[in-house]
């Protein structure tokens, strides 16, 4: 029968290779973005350390966390040493860290610049490999009453429903709506739909005295917004 090696405990790991002990000793911080994986990861291979993987984890998203981000369980698995379980304990962690930042961005309450449109959805819109159109619904004082999902579409584009968008202005009392969508391919610019759908927002909106702020282009890089290059 093949013998089926065992993977390495932490305390088999060389001392150098234990991010747990460095994490108490001298806390979170002072980890690699490796080391931090490695504890995800749990254990390694016969041949490998936890660490070692979790360095061929970061190498196959170009040391990029923005874009491991958008590894999917089916990406990670096809890193040898890593299967569906610590596949999925990346993802998760990697969309808690997500839902942190979001969460932070939104306790704001109040916009008052597109930089503070691009800190609320950045972190839910950059690394999806498809587009989703949301809307934002202010008050009178530009607080946030509801972030809503329009709809969500292919790698280069997505349907618009603009009565949608009226209709949910409507239902939650927004006097203001700021509009914000992705692009997948890292292009922030906006596209000659982009722009005819955005005139057409706003003249539905202007009939029912309803202020189209501005709608911002959302990628991992630099994002976009059409109020501050004078397109609304």
């Amino acid at each position: 029968m093949e013998h089926i090696p065992k993977a390495l405990t932490i305390k088999e790991w060389a001392h150098d290779d234990r991010p747990r002990e460095k994490m108490i000793a001298k806390g979170a911080t002072a980890l690699s973005d490796a080391e931090l994986v490695a504890i995800l990861i749990g254990s390694g291979t016969i041949n490998e350390t936890a660490v070692n993987i979790a360095q061929k984890v970061l190498a196959s998203a170009s040391n990029n966390l923005n874009e491991l981000g958008k590894f999917s369980i089916k990406d990670l698995t096809k890193i040898k040493g890593i299967g569906s379980a610590k596949a999925i304990t990346i993802i998760a962690a990697l969309e808690l860290g997500r839902r942190r930042k979001n969460s932070e961005a939104i306790n704001r309450k109040q916009i008052t610049s597109s930089n503070d449109v691009i800190e609320l959805f950045q972190p839910t819109l950059a690394d999806l490999p498809h587009e989703e159109f949301w809307v934002l619904l202010l008050n009178r004082a530009n607080k946030i009453i509801e972030r809503v999902k329009i709809s969500e579409g292919g790698y280069t584009a997505t349907t618009v429903d603009v009565r949608r968008i009226m209709k949910t202005a409507l239902e939650h009392h927004a006097i203001g709506i700021i509009l914000c969508h992705n692009h997948p391919s890292g292009n922030h610019n906006p596209s000659n739909d982009d722009i005819n759908i955005t005139n057409k927002i706003k003249q539905a909106a202007k009939t029912l005295d309803i202020s189209l702020l501005d709608h911002v282009i959302v990628t991992s890089g630099s994002c976009y917004s059409m109020a501050d290059n004078s397109l609304i």
